[in-house]
């Protein structure tokens, strides 16, 4: 799936780029309307994603030209509170969802997976590994039919780890995704979710476990 971020603040289109790379998207990053309009009459995005305010041209505006030139790609904006006429008006301009600033990013996240159901393919919103499942709506575990349910910042972490099972995510990865680029936390607090996880997957008898891997990270992986 293919996403165009239009953002006029350049860490925070920095930051939702990355994010939504580390999810799978193949993600192109614009930081103004002018450019957004360009690439996104190219037709080739499955989704797009708007800050309404934006020089050269805001992005309700954008929008509009879009449905006008037939280009039907679903579109989310980014909004300030106090922007509540705009949004208004993007979602009347053809807009599907709108998000007000500052947002969670598992809220971003299920918003765009919800925007994205208009396609044929979309991110699911149950990932599995060996019998195990993760609900992206619920934030649940399940596993025959036993559940546990986790925090946001739980999900976040196994939302990781379930994405790429087999595969070692570093500590760092997890505290820019989860606690954000400028986070003072420390990387402890990835240990002590890590080890919650665990006792949830461990009391409904899933055969995976999360093996920590020297000076590397941590990796989901089958029981032994």
């Amino acid at each position: 799936m293919r996403l165009l971020v239009a953002e006029d603040d350049p860490k925070l289109l920095k930051t939702l780029v990355h994010l939504f790379e580390l999810n799978h998207y193949l993600t192109d990053g614009v930081n103004n309307g002018s450019d957004a309009l360009e690439y996104a009459l190219t037709g080739e995005y499955d989704g797009l994603v708007f800050d309404i305010m934006m020089p050269g041209m805001d992005g309700v505006t954008v929008l509009k030209k879009l449905r006008q030139a037939g280009i039907t790609t679903p579109a989310l904006f980014l909004t300030a509170k106090t922007e509540t006429y705009q949004r208004v008006e993007g979602l009347d301009a053809g807009a599907d969802d709108y998000l007000p600033k500052p947002f969670s990013t598992p809220e971003l996240l299920a918003r765009v997976r919800a925007m994205l159901r208009r396609k044929d393919n979309f991110t699911p919103d149950i990932l599995e590994y060996n019998g195990l499942q993760l609900n992206r709506s619920t934030y649940e575990l399940n596993f025959d039919g036993k559940i546990r349910s986790l925090s946001g910042k739980e999900f976040q972490v196994m939302e990781m780890l379930m994405q790429r099972p087999g595969m070692v995510v570093t500590t760092e990865q997890f505290v820019t995704h989860v606690w954000g680029w400028e986070t003072n936390v420390d990387t402890s607090v990835v240990w002590v979710h890590i080890s919650n996880i665990r006792k949830k997957i461990e009391a409904i008898g899933a055969n995976v476990g999360i093996r920590f891997v020297r000076n590397a990270g941590y990796v989901l992986e089958e029981n032994k």
